[in-house]
């Protein structure tokens, strides 16, 4: 069942390429809650300016719970749309300020975003008050280390990014590519485990209400993969490719050992625990997303599906 929501938030539930958007609209100044993918910035800017976003007001301020390209790709379009300002929380902003391209997941991980500027730095253990209520800002490392939540107790409300989503989370580099991502993981786990929450609005997928069942597929995915770090690299690279390809739309078979030696996440992935090589890695890949419904194979070019990738989570 979708929890109701207070009546001046409205959420566009976007995709798996785009994280959704939310808009919090009040009279102090309208505010939203993370733009997407650079690639549907044309569909960004007109939810946000159709009757259920703004509606044909100003917004005051972009916020990002974490600075990964499915969250700032339409950062910079909105700011020459409206002259917002942009917060970003305190531990990326100098990433996004350097634009750290690594750091980021941008080049490293095959993706892009525009850059844009840096207005605002969110803090952890701050408050704020958008769209009529008052969010305890709260970190929430491990996909991003420098991720935070939003949290309103007055109504158990819960914007998670991708720190909680229905049934997981935002992936988490293993080990031995960031030792501090899987203890961080389970610190931000136990701490959402320590709220009152009635409903989540995730980064990606329809906003929820049974809190303490996503938690416990959560904590049971995340122990898996502190379990087997070798399944937590696959699962990486499968991620990491489903996404592109949700971009790209297709990649030719031939070019796909190339494609993947070309893009540093790879190559470490396959280094430090996959041990394939270039041409036996893309034909695994190949053969995991497509069992996992996440890509087809089609006129010898590996494809993003027609449901937008919903078997690669």
């Amino acid at each position: 069942m979708t929890p109701a929501l207070p009546p001046q938030l409205h959420v566009f539930v976007r995709d798996w390429l785009s994280a959704n958007q939310v808009v919090m609209r009040s009279a102090e100044g309208n505010v939203l809650v993370d733009t997407g993918y650079v690639a549907h910035v044309p569909l960004t800017l007109a939810l946000v300016a159709s009757r259920a976003g703004l509606d044909g007001e100003p917004l005051a301020l972009v916020a990002n719970t974490h600075c990964h390209s499915d969250h700032i790709g339409g950062n910079a379009a909105l700011r020459r749309a409206y002259g917002c300002r942009i917060a970003v929380p305190e531990h990326e902003a100098l990433l996004v300020q350097a634009w750290d391209e690594r750091a980021l997941l941008l080049g490293y991980a095959g993706q892009r975003a525009d850059r844009f500027e840096v207005d605002e730095r969110l803090s952890a253990g701050t408050q704020r008050r958008w769209g009529d209520l008052d969010w305890d800002l709260l970190a929430a490392p491990g996909h991003a280390m420098g991720a935070l939540v939003f949290y309103n107790a007055r109504h158990g409300l819960l914007v998670s990014g991708d720190a909680l989503w229905h049934d997981g989370f935002g992936f988490v580099m293993p080990p031995a590519m960031d030792a501090e991502a899987l203890p961080a993981t389970r610190a931000t786990l136990d701490l959402l485990r320590t709220l009152d929450v009635r409903a989540v609005i995730p980064g990606h997928g329809e906003p929820f209400a049974d809190y303490g069942a996503a938690l416990g597929r959560a904590e049971a995915r995340l122990a898996a993969f502190e379990a087997d770090p070798a399944r937590l690299a696959r699962h990486a690279a499968k991620v990491m490719l489903a996404f592109n390809l949700l971009h790209r739309g297709r990649i030719e078979l031939d070019a796909l050992p190339g494609y993947l030696a070309a893009i540093p996440v790879f190559t470490e992935l396959d280094a430090h625990y996959l041990h394939k090589g270039r041409g036996a890695l893309a034909a695994w890949l190949v053969d995991a997303l497509c069992q996992a419904n996440a890509a087809v194979v089609r006129d010898n070019a590996l494809c993003a599906p027609g449901d937008q990738g919903a078997g690669w989570r």
